[in-house]
Parts: C-alpha cells; structure tokens; sequence
C-alpha cells in the first residue's frame, strides 16, 4: 500500500513512517523544508514538498495513495484557533481528493471528550466536544463529517502524552517548569488520571487502522489507561531532583500559566476495543521508563 502521510517528519509522523515502511508499505511523505526533505528520504519514503496549506498538494498527494494519515499540527498556542482552522480545511481537502473510493483517511484527534463521562474511563464510543471558541480544534468532527458523507475516514485519538526520545509535549514542559521553579508540582494531591503511549506504539495503531479500516471509528492509542497525575509528578521530581508540591486551583494557575487546566484534567481512557478489534499490544517503554531514563531528561530540556 501506497500512504500519504502528513507531518512525516515530526515527532508521531516520523514514527509512523517508520512503521509503515518496516511493515512493508510504501510512503510519501509531506515535508515542507530541505532539512525535512532530507531527512524523510533518507527514510526510504517518498518525498512531496509543501505545507497544509497547500491545498492542491494535499489533494494531488492524497489523489496519488492508497491511504492517507494526516499527523501535521502546527502546535503554536499562541495561535491555537488559526491553527485548528487550518487544520479542518486540510482535512477537508484530503477527504476531497478520496471521495467516491474507499481509501482510508486517518486523522489525529486528541482526549477532550465530554465531562459527562464521570468517574469511567473514556472509550472509544464517546464523542469528542463539539467544535466552539472554548475548544476550537477541530479534526474529528471535520473527519467524521467525511465518513457521514461516504469517505473512508476515522480518526487515531493520542493521550495527553505521547513519549519517546525527543519528545516536546506535555510532560516535557511540566520537566522545564519543574526546572525554572524547582518544584514538581500538581493540582491538588494529583489524584486526577492521565492516560500515555509510546509513539512507536501509537504509530502501529495508525499502520493497523489503515490495513484494516472501519469507517467512522475512533481508535484510541492508550498504552497505559490510568496513570495519577501524582505518580507523573513524583518521577519528574526524582530525575530532576526537586519536591513534589500539591497547590491549591489558584496556586496551580499562578504556577501553570495555560497549562493548569490540562494538568487537572482527568483524562483516563480506555483502549480496550481497539486492542481488539485491531489486535494491538502496546511493546514499548512506559513513561514511567522514560522518565527514569537520563536520555529523556537531557533532550527534552533541549527541546
């Protein structure tokens, strides 16, 4: 199979490249600078030059696969509205070039779904938040008004930590807040629950979800389902040796910024029908592996 992936080169898409080819398929890749460029096709893949917002490179690339993955966010928050908007329109546009056959379209969405959840685990059955100025990002429902119209397409939902050498997300950020402070801090006694993957682990999901589509579906790429934000806290400040710090909600405001509402979400899903409905196991290192590892530690501070 023939894959059109999106942000081919970041830290998910290159781990899904790698999948895909050690399984056999064939990749182009979207990579917007030479550096990018060089780096995918000495991958082995395939290299087509732009941007999402190349929209007719999105629909010649999509036109010329099998599949398409779509992995490309611009992770910018300080324009995270423009960038969900973007986001949709390639979406959109990607969809267009696979309607009226049945190739797969796999867009990437995240784990803000609906408070009503309550006390269980999300699963793969509830629907996201709808699309508003308070949550703007919009894949999947951009995604599975795709599949409602006949195109092939689902969506891939990651945790709130996606972990690996060379991560630059959450937990790397709480890591440079515990630094610049040197405190390890949480909301509360950090009872909230976080879920986590390892992106080589999450990137087999997305290899799976294109060999055997279910139009409409939400996989989820959950490694680890529960993991208390206090146990996060705990190791970041055992590597970093600095305290562990319970503040109250305006305490964690003044000492999060932005970040204070996603460290006191609580954000436990369930993998369990996408283990078995694509026969996935998770194989690779915990975060709790990651972040005893002193590699970890010294890239993610440069990041």
């Amino acid at each position: 199979m023939r894959v059109f992936v999106t942000g081919a080169t970041g830290f998910v898409g290159s781990a899904v490249v790698r999948e895909l080819l050690s399984a056999g398929h064939t990749v182009l890749g979207l990579a917007r600078s030479d550096a990018s460029a060089a780096a995918l096709a000495a991958t082995g893949a395939t290299v087509r030059r732009g941007s999402i917002d190349d929209l007719d490179g999105l629909r010649a690339g999509a036109s010329d696969c099998d599949a398409v993955i779509h992995t490309a966010f611009d992770h910018d928050f300080s324009r995270f509205a423009e960038n969900c908007r973007r986001d949709r329109i390639a979406i959109e546009a990607l969809g267009e070039a696979l309607r009226g056959s049945d190739r797969p379209l796999i867009a990437t969405s995240g784990l803000a779904l609906s408070p009503s959840i309550g006390a269980r685990e999300a699963d793969e059955r509830d629907e996201a938040l709808p699309t508003s100025e308070n949550y703007p990002r919009a894949s999947e429902p951009a995604a599975l008004a795709l599949a409602a119209a006949g195109v092939n397409a689902a969506v891939v939902r990651l945790p709130p930590t996606v972990h690996g050498l060379g991560d630059h997300g959450f937990v790397p950020m709480l890591m440079d807040l515990a630094r610049r402070t040197g405190v390890s801090a949480m909301v509360g006694e950090g009872a909230n629950l976080w879920s986590a993957v390892h992106r080589e682990d999450a990137a087999v999901v997305y290899r799976r979800a294109i060999e055997s589509p279910i139009t409409g579906a939400r996989w989820h790429a959950i490694a680890e389902e529960r993991i208390p934000f206090q146990a996060i806290a705990a190791a970041i400040g055992t590597r970093l040796g600095v305290p562990v710090q319970g503040l109250t909600p305006e305490g964690a405001q003044a000492h999060f910024g932005w970040l204070a509402k996603f460290a006191g979400l609580r954000l436990a899903a369930s993998s369990a029908w996408t283990r078995e409905t694509l026969g996935w196991a998770a194989a690779g290192p915990t975060l709790g592996d990651d972040l005893a590892d002193a590699r970890y530690a010294a890239i993610t501070s440069a990041a």
